[in-house]
C-alpha cells in the first residue's frame, strides 16, 4: 500500500470515529439521568455492548469508505458512494444530538429512519464500487436497525399521555 492509500485509510477511520466522538458528547451526559429513567423495549441490549459494537462499526465504516475513495473520485458512481457515506455519517452524529442532546424521542425516530435509508443507499452504491466496501457496512445497518427498534420503542413507551379532566 502506498502512502497516499495509508493516509486515506487513516483519515477515513479517524473521521468515522470523530462522528462517534461528536455524538458521544451528547450521549454520555444524558445516559445516567435522562436515558436511565426512560422505559425501554424488551430485548434492549445491555449498556456495556454499545461501546464495543460502535468501536467495531466505526472501524468497518472507515475501511469501507477508504475502499470507495481509493478508486478515485472521478467516476460518478464512486463520487455518489463517497458523498452518501459522509452524509449518512453526519446524520449518524446528528441523531445523538437530537435524541440525547435535545432529548427528543420523536425527533430521534425521524432522524434514525432517515439514517437507515441513507445507510441502505450507501451500501448499494458502495457495492457498485467495491463488494467489500458494501459488505463492510452490513453490520452497521443491522445495528442501526436494532437502534431504530430501540428508539421507536422508547418513543412509544414514554409518550406523554395528555389527560383531559372534567370541569
Amino acid at each position: 500500500m502506498d502512502w497516499d492509500s495509508v493516509i486515506k485509510l487513516v483519515v477515513s477511520i479517524i473521521a468515522s470515529f470523530a462522528a462517534g466522538g461528536i455524538g458521544s458528547l451528547f450521549t454520555f451526559k444524558a445516559i445516567p439521568i435522562w436515558y436511565a429513567g426512560l422505559k425501554k423495549p424488551r430485548y434492549t441490549p445491555p449498556s456495556w455492548a454499545f461501546g464495543p459494537v460502535w468501536t467495531i462499526l466505526y472501524v468497518l465504516m472507515g475501511i469501507s469508505v477508504f475502499l470507495v475513495w481509493r478508486n478515485g473520485l472521478a467516476s460518478n458512481g464512486v463520487m455518489l458512494a463517497f458523498i452518501l457515506f459522509w452524509v449518512q455519517l453526519c446524520i449518524n452524529a446528528l441523531w445523538s444530538v437530537i435524541f440525547f442532546g435535545m432529548k427528543s424521542k420523536g425527533g430521534g425516530v425521524i432522524t434514525i429512519i432517515i439514517l437507515w435509508f441513507l445507510i441502505l443507499a450507501t451500501i448499494v452504491t458502495s457495492f457498485r464500487v467495491s463488494s467489500w466496501a458494501g459488505a463492510l457496512l452490513i453490520p452497521y445497518i443491522v445495528w442501526v436497525s436494532i437502534a431504530s427498534y430501540l428508539n421507536i420503542g422508547v418513543w412509544v413507551l414514554n409518550r406523554a399521555v395528555k389527560r383531559i379532566t372534567a370541569v
